[in-house]
């Protein structure tokens, strides 16, 4: 029973530092992932820290870091609260162990006085021939047989449960040292917040001296991306507008087919001398909504339900990359001004992929930059600040399909990525993986 009760105890102790070291796999890929988004934040700021002139992108990527670099400290603090829990199990077994040990020496200590005294050969020989009768004499032997047995498996036991302890130890004393070092890096990443917070503080300081500047640079991008963004309505209304044309060509061929039916059916009942049959009349058409529209084929359809059951799963536009500015309402300092998408600032140069498959239905270029639309039935997606672009309007692509690159914008490589349903726009982040 006891040794039942070593082996139940040491599986609970593997489940459950396999089930935490995957918790523990998993923050650690999550905590190097935002330390990359860190670096290269911090790279493309080192890279504009020269400027006299802030720009908003500038602004974003500080705002963007601060976010990260709490996000990283919450990361460690998960990382803690896990080693505190293994800290907690491992003591446990320790104590266990060490309480399973102690008896099965005590219990062995035992044996070994009892075979201390009755050591003597003699001894044993007239213990078995004082027996009444031979099958007495035969468990009397049996029995020395299975009591050395016995104290030989009491011994492997204890060095067993020696050899678990020490292990149990030695993983112990691995874990505080780990949760030292995290509470190390916790620290320093700390003071790179406050100095992040330092940096944020100077640049808005630096704002409320540029005011009027900075409120013309907001000003010429609200003017920029509303031309663009009428550009990117009027292809999703062509597209609507495209859907409308087949489905009204399609009711006009039935009702052509129809009518040459009942034709020939009145010439058949003319010429056999019978009734004209009665002339049906065409249902009233209902007006399709825009939805149904753009998901009146097969394809349309199977497109536009993959896109949706794929929601919080999708790719991300680039391999790599941050997003330093998010979906809705922005107000900087007295300024403001929507995004219908995010910004996504990566390398320069780096490949844009579709996030799933489509047909691309715009293709333009906008004061020197080129906007994407791709439609996937019922929904589109839009890239914008493309440079080298691969594809053409009336072109299927797949998905992770590289349709261009991520052109520079003056001092940063931003990608404007936007997913829109009909001609409403929806948040990305909610859409792409994360």
């Amino acid at each position: 029973m006891k040794l039942q009760k070593i082996i139940f105890i040491l599986f609970l102790s593997v489940f459950a530092y396999s089930a935490t070291a995957q918790t523990e796999s998993q923050l650690r890929r999550k905590k190097e992932a935002i330390q990359r988004e860190i670096e290269q934040l911090q790279k493309n700021l080192n890279k504009t820290a020269n400027g006299k002139k802030l720009t908003l992108q500038q602004i974003n990527a500080i705002n963007a870091q601060i976010r990260l670099r709490q996000d990283k400290i919450g990361t460690i603090n998960s990382e803690i609260k896990n080693l505190d829990n293994q800290i907690s199990q491992n003591t446990n077994t320790v104590h266990t162990l060490q309480d399973q040990l102690g008896d099965l020496k005590k219990e062995y200590a035992g044996m070994i006085r009892f075979a201390q005294r009755n050591r003597n050969a003699y001894e044993k020989m007239m213990f078995i021939f004082a027996a009444r009768d031979f099958n007495q004499a035969y468990k009397r032997i049996k029995y020395l047989q299975q009591f050395s047995q016995y104290r030989k498996k009491q011994a492997g036991y204890i060095e067993n449960t020696q050899q678990d302890l020490n292990g149990k130890i030695k993983v112990l004393d691995k874990t505080l040292r780990e949760k030292s070092d995290l509470l190390k890096e916790q620290e320093r990443e700390r003071e790179r917040l406050g100095k992040d917070k330092n940096q944020q503080a100077v640049a808005l300081n630096q704002l409320t001296k540029q005011e009027r500047q900075f409120k013309q640079d907001i000003n010429s991008k609200k003017k920029e991306q509303a031309q663009i963004n009428r550009a990117i309505a009027a292809a999703i209304q062509r597209a609507i507008e495209e859907a409308r044309r087949k489905a009204a060509e399609e009711a006009r061929l039935a009702a052509a087919k129809r009518a040459a039916e009942e034709r020939a059916a009145a010439a058949r009942a003319k010429a056999e001398n019978k009734p004209a049959p009665t002339t049906s009349t065409a249902p009233a058409v209902r007006a399709k909504s825009t939805s149904e529209l753009l998901t009146a084929t097969p394809e349309a359809a199977r497109l536009s339900a993959g896109f949706e059951n794929n929601r919080g799963r999708l790719p991300w536009p680039v391999s790599t990359g941050t997003i330093t500015e998010r979906f809705g309402l922005h107000k900087v300092d007295q300024a403001s001004y929507t995004n219908d998408g995010v910004d996504i600032t990566t390398a320069d140069g780096a490949a844009v992929r579709a996030v799933f498959a489509g047909k691309v239905v715009m293709v333009q270029n906008i004061m020197g930059r080129t906007a994407v639309v791709i439609n996937h039935g019922e929904y589109f997606t839009v890239y914008q600040n493309l440079k080298g672009v691969s594809v053409s309007v009336g072109n299927s692509v797949d998905t992770k399909q590289t349709i261009g690159a991520v052109a520079s914008t003056g001092d940063d490589a931003i990608l404007k990525f936007q997913i829109r349903r009909g001609q409403g726009a929806l948040n990305p982040e909610a859409w792409i993986s994360k």
